[in-house]
């Protein structure tokens, strides 16, 4: 890469990380049969792969940076610095169900904030060899080549990604009105199952604009910055900048973004409210840091079982 050697050296790092993690995810897809899959949740898997890429990642940020904090989507804060002001937050493999099933859909997202902001991102898509990053304030790339969102002005030209509700407990019901109201807007709608990429496809103007709810601060993260510095806007369903805790995220070009936060604020915090009728009573406003930290707290995972995929599996 041309201009690697005047990133970041924080930067340089997360590529480096993400790009062995990459390898391990490319050498597993040749044999998905083998596979060991856990079960989080229904519907939510974790395989051996995450596990690995994760380790990779988390191993070569340490050796650079080890007074720094980790956020890992699989072991949570168990490694790093639990009091570090930077904190690295990992998703080793994002769209782990497309990988399970051999769709060429997903990718590694690291970000680095710091006092609770994003300095730094990369995503990597292992299937393209497509490397997205960014470091605040200095613009967004897809490999060598600036990254701009797109300039589309109107709704009815508009191609939006998103993601279909899976897990348990999830309204659907409020799910179909919100997608029903978009998609009778727009020109056209996608879920290709990676949020992360899904971010980077709105930095490099594929998207005209983003949306999903129930996201986690790893999901989001890395592509968050990748789109703001490729001119883009990024908030929850209201417009505002809270996304990273608030478990709903939409993002565009400035345009489409406005017209899309008309259509969506009425349903923001729509899994904040389910949750909240079906658990106990609601805690107290979180910051940022605590919400990273909450977020820390994964279900426990079932043993690890051998899955050979047939025929009859069904599609995520």
């Amino acid at each position: 890469m041309t201009q690697q050697a005047s990133l970041h050296p924080m930067l340089n790092v997360a590529i480096k990380a993400a790009r062995a993690a990459g390898s391990i995810i490319n050498r597993a897809s040749m044999d998905l049969d083998l596979l060991k899959i856990n079960t989080k949740a229904p519907n939510d898997f974790v395989t051996e792969v995450d596990h690995a890429a994760e380790n990779v990642i988390i191993d070569t940020l340490l050796q650079a940076y080890p007074d720094h904090g980790i956020l890992a989507e699989e072991s949570g804060r168990a490694r790093g610095a639990k009091d570090s002001e930077f904190i690295w937050i990992i998703d080793p493999l994002d769209g782990t169900t497309n990988f399970i099933h051999g769709l060429p859909m997903y990718c590694v997202s690291i970000a680095l904030t710091h006092r609770g902001m994003v300095q730094q991102s990369v995503v990597y898509d292992p299937t393209r060899n497509d490397l997205f990053y960014a470091t605040k304030g200095r613009g967004a790339f897809m490999n060598d080549r600036r990254l701009r969102v797109s300039k589309r002005t109107r709704m009815s030209d508009a191609l939006i990604g998103t993601g279909f509700p899976f897990r348990r407990g999830d309204n659907f019901k409020r799910y179909m009105k919100m997608f029903e109201e978009v998609m009778t807007q727009c020109a056209g709608l996608r879920r290709p199952g990676s949020a992360a990429l899904d971010l980077c496809y709105v930095a490099a103007g594929y998207y005209d604009a983003f949306f999903e709810t129930g996201l986690s601060p790893w999901d989001v993260a890395a592509g968050s910055l990748i789109v703001t510095e490729a001119g883009g806007l990024v908030g929850n369903f209201t417009g505002e900048s809270d996304y990273l805790h608030q478990r709903e995220v939409m993002a565009g070009n400035p345009k489409i973004y406005g017209q899309l936060v008309q259509i969506l604020a009425p349903y923001t915090r729509v899994i904040k409210a389910d949750e909240a009728a079906l658990a106990e009573p609601a805690k107290p406003e979180q910051t940022v840091e605590s919400a990273i930290a909450a977020a820390a707290e994964l279900p426990e995972k079932r043993a690890a079982v051998r899955v050979r995929k047939t025929a009859d599996d069904d599609a995520s």
